[in-house]
């Protein structure tokens, strides 16, 4: 009897196996269609995902909503700082102009060391020997330009004019390693402004070299170094750049200050040329007021 009870559950497996692999048969044979069981089977699981799915999306919905509006919570709330900061500034420049005119007029003078006419320009040429002195633009004396006005592009300060033709002109840019070219510059930022002269250029670090810096005078990293106004060459406010690091000239008697120029000489393409507007003088004619610059 045991016996026979083992034999009936190997024949009932045995079926149950052939059964299973005719399904797997049949369910292989076509998969262009699909079976009616298949189409029962994947309705149910359809609709079942469906109903789980719906709440789920809407939940996570709702969470992502949140978490926009508090995002832009958080935007509103910088762009609203940002606004006050700017109407600040908006205001105090106001003021500034308007202290700056009564100044004028408080004096008798109608110009100060700021003022130019600007001659937008394009760069047009530039001599691979050169790359890092000259570049020449596609305005001359035709358009106004003359030989030691100013040229800057929206970053900085580049160099002055030394050449011109009627349509063009050349610009000599501080980068330059001509020894004697200079100009009169001053560093802000500080408890007082420090004046001083950009005289060289290092090409290695490719920075430019601010000079004759009385050495009880404090300086940082950081500071930042514009045209002073006083070589009657470049107006007074022009970015030349920032100082990178602060030493001790070769003979020990002033300090040097390698300065980061705010331009970068490898790309120039737009630039102006100012055309200083020199302030009268009275009983002189328009000369110099501090050092020369060449």
């Amino acid at each position: 009897m045991p016996q026979l009870l083992t034999n009936k559950r190997l024949i009932l497996l045995l079926l149950g196996v052939i059964l299973l692999v005719a399904l797997i048969s049949f369910s292989l044979r076509d998969r262009g269609n699909v079976s009616l069981p298949e189409q029962i089977i994947k309705d149910a699981v359809g609709a079942g995902q469906s109903v789980f799915s719906r709440p789920a999306h809407f939940v996570t919905g709702i969470f992502d909503n949140v978490d926009s509006l508090l995002n832009t919570f958080e935007e509103n709330q910088h762009l609203k700082t940002r606004l006050e900061e700017f109407a600040g500034v908006q205001a105090e420049v106001k003021d500034l102009r308007s202290e700056n005119a009564e100044l004028k007029q408080l004096v008798g003078k109608e110009e100060d060391l700021r003022d130019y006419n600007p001659i937008q320009a394009t760069v047009i040429a530039r001599n691979p020997d050169q790359w890092e002195e000259k570049i020449i633009l596609n305005r001359g004396s035709n358009q106004g330009v003359a030989e030691n006005m100013a040229v800057m592009t929206a970053s900085g300060l580049i160099g002055k004019v030394t050449l011109t033709t009627p349509t063009t002109s050349t610009v000599e840019l501080i980068s330059t390693l001509n020894p004697n070219y200079r100009v009169s510059a001053m560093v802000v930022g500080g408890k007082k402004d420090v004046f001083g002269l950009i005289e060289g250029y290092d090409a290695e670090r490719r920075e430019l070299l601010l000079k004759r810096i009385d050495a009880n005078v404090e300086l940082k990293e950081g500071d930042q170094v514009i045209s002073s106004g006083l070589g009657g060459i470049f107006p007074k406010g022009i970015l030349v750049g920032t100082i990178t690091e602060i030493t001790i000239d070769e003979f020990g008697l002033t300090k040097l200050a390698y300065v980061k120029p705010a331009a970068d000489f490898s790309l120039l393409d737009h630039v102006v040329i100012a055309d200083r507007i020199m302030p009268e003088v009275d009983g002189e004619d328009n000369g110099v007021t501090g050092d020369d610059e060449s």
